[in-house]
C-alpha cells in the first residue's frame, strides 16, 4: 500500500483540519487523523519556484529527507512544500529542519 496522500479530497482536510509550520528550507502542513492508522504524506513543489527539472530536484530532496525523518507518522497526514531555498540544500539539512518542525507540531 502506498502511503501517499493523492486525492484532492485528502489534501484538502489536511488544508482545513491542519497545522502549518514554517522554516527557510521547507513547509509542512500536519493533520492529526481522527481515527489514528497509518500516516500519509505528499510532497508539493510549487510551479511559482522554477520549470520542471527544477521543482523535481526540490521533491527528491523533500523524499529523501523525509525518509531520513521516518515519515509518514502513525496518526498523521503530513504535506511537505519546497521553497525556493530546498533546491540548493541537502537532504540531511532538510531532514534537520523536518525534525526541528514536527517537534514544534507536537508529534
Amino acid at each position: 500500500m502506498k502511503k501517499t496522500i493523492k486525492s484532492k479530497r485528502d489534501f484538502e482536510k489536511v488544508f482545513s483540519c491542519g497545522k502549518r509550520f514554517n522554516d527557510p528550507l521547507l513547509r509542512i502542513r500536519m493533520a492529526k487523523l481522527d481515527e489514528g492508522g497509518p500516516g500519509r504524506v505528499a510532497f508539493v513543489a510549487p510551479k511559482r519556484l522554477g520549470n520542471a527539472v527544477y521543482r523535481n530536484r526540490c521533491k527528491r530532496v523533500l523524499r529523501e529527507a523525509a525518509r531520513e525523518c521516518a515519515l509518514p507518522l502513525d496518526g498523521y497526514d503530513v504535506i511537505l512544500f519546497s521553497t525556493k531555498d530546498t533546491h540548493d540544500s541537502s537532504p540531511s539539512s532538510v531532514a534537520a529542519s523536518l525534525r526541528r518542525l514536527i517537534k514544534k507540531a507536537g508529534a
